[in-house]
């Protein structure tokens, strides 16, 4: 069966945005393409498709794109494995879509090879129903300590006799290095995986890295693929790590209403906000730790997060929680959205430890509703309109709690015939469980007219749509695309 895993030289070096590029090369080719990752770790999660018993399931947002990047819905087997971080040291362990309890980082270490089965048969799957499947690493190969028991990287390719194309980020410099090190710590059978090697975010004339590229050849042995230049397009896609928010935009001069979203320390499902930078009346921007909620707002978002005890504390360890105060004594609007939605109200608790160790805290009271984490993990798509303007609305719910008071009266949406979310006494507090609020054109209008902007009408699904198409464009220009399709056994 046809398949090529991208392996990196480290996180963020943007093998995501190329598995869904290639997804895209190859699915225009007319070919059934499937996405895999093996093990995932992230906060930004999608629900899947329903199932043949209607149930569905999480996966990692990358996954999800990718598998629109191959125009085929995603399953849990797209990624059979996904750790949700809930702190430093502890994640929420996820298995083919499903919650398996929380494991602290030791502990997973000793049982991750025991899931090498679920991922092979996850992957025989997809190889079953496709005619290539591409597959995402994670992190390194060239870790090595962390190598005993792998199931991400080398321990996957090995098990499932996958070959790997290795990709080095030019744009963070010593990709040289990078790649002839990592050639250099791998041991021979794992080295041996390796058919090629590509370069990524490339900056300027390439002519101007010919010798480098050679030099990587001569010191490898593997195949120079190609190098892929910096990718604006990536940009109208959604990112899976937090660590892109670091570098996010704290705005742009010049927009006439600003929105803002203070940057939790376990964000989730951050792309919610996406279609909003692109909205030409918007100024929008994230808030990292460390700054205060800007003061001349319109509104302030309250977004996802893994753990909102732990993140509610973070929030009024960063005076967040006044700023928001203020704000909303200045007139200023509040939205919550899941996490974000319980932290409006008055009380959350965690009885049973469901996010972390088990408590409760008072939350903003901004509305009038509590929450007890408690239960099943809510997992499903949805559409319904928001209550205040009929607009139709589409998207999802991931989350564990109940949110019951007298605010809920006055519902934010109506969500498959039933009330949905809250709504302060003077609306200009609300909240709900629903992300992907602002995909669709009409929802986000109404939301935004509530703000004095127009909306350019936009719809972030083909706006992810036609970028995918563009990028996939550019890595057939740039990647010699016979050469993957005969390592990955196409020819």
């Amino acid at each position: 069966m046809a398949a090529l895993m991208i392996q990196g030289c480290g996180s963020d070096v943007g093998k995501s945005v190329l598995v869904a590029g290639l997804c895209r090369v190859f699915a225009n080719r007319g070919l059934t393409v499937r996405p895999f990752k093996p093990q995932n770790m992230s906060n930004n999660a999608a629900v899947t498709a329903p199932d043949a018993e209607g149930r569905s399931g999480e996966i990692g947002r990358a996954q999800a794109l990718q598998a629109v990047a191959c125009r085929t819905p995603p399953t849990v087997d797209m990624n059979p494995v996904l750790l949700k971080p809930q702190s430093d040291t502890g994640a929420q362990l996820v298995v083919r879509g499903r919650v398996e309890g929380v494991w602290q980082a030791a502990g997973y270490q000793a049982r991750k090879a025991a899931l090498l089965d679920v991922v092979l048969d996850s992957f025989r799957r997809l190889q079953a129903e496709a005619d290539l499947v591409i597959v995402e690493g994670a992190g390194s190969p060239a870790e090595t300590n962390l190598r005993a028991g792998d199931i991400a990287n080398m321990g996957f390719a090995r098990a499932a006799n996958v070959p790997v194309a290795l990709v080095g980020d030019i744009d963070r410099g010593h990709v040289i290095a990078a790649l002839v090190g990592a050639h250099a710590v791998l041991d021979l059978e794992d080295r041996a995986m390796i058919k090629g090697f590509l370069i990524n975010k490339f900056r300027g004339d390439p002519a101007l890295f010919n010798e480098g590229r050679a030099e990587i050849v001569r010191r490898t042995g593997w195949a120079d693929l190609g190098m892929a230049p910096w990718l604006a397009d990536a940009r109208a896609l959604p990112a899976e790590d937090a660590v892109v928010l670091d570098r996010a935009s704290q705005g742009r001069a010049g927009r006439r209403v600003r929105i803002a979203v203070p940057m939790l320390s376990r964000i989730a499902n951050f792309d919610d906000f996406d279609p909003l930078r692109h909205e030409p009346g918007v100024d929008f921007g994230f808030v990292p730790p460390g700054q205060a909620l800007p003061g001349d707002a319109d509104l302030i978002i309250l977004p996802g997060t893994k753990a909102t005890l732990s993140d509610l504390a973070f929030l009024r360890a960063q005076g967040w929680d006044v700023d928001i105060h203020a704000h909303v004594r200045r007139g200023g609007r509040v939205l919550g959205i899941c996490g974000g939605y319980q932290m409006l109200g008055r009380r959350i608790s965690d009885p049973d430890g469901a996010e972390g160790a088990p408590g409760s805290a008072p939350g903003l009271g901004l509305l009038e509703v509590d929450t007890v984490l408690a239960g099943d993990k809510v997992l499903r798509r949805v559409e319904g309109e928001l209550a205040a303007s009929a607009a139709a609305v589409e998207g999802y719910e991931i989350h564990i709690g109940v949110t019951e008071g007298p605010d809920t009266a006055r519902p934010f949406a109506r969500i498959d015939g039933r009330p949905h979310g809250a709504v302060s006494g003077d609306g200009r507090i609300s909240g709900a469980y629903v992300h992907g609020l602002f995909d669709q054109a009409e929802a986000r209008l109404a939301l935004l007219a509530e703000l004095g902007a127009v909306s350019d009408g936009g719809d972030q699904t083909a706006r992810v749509d036609q970028a995918l198409d563009r990028i996939a464009t550019v890595l057939e220009t740039h990647f010699d695309i016979k050469a993957m399709e005969r390592i990955a056994g196409l020819t």
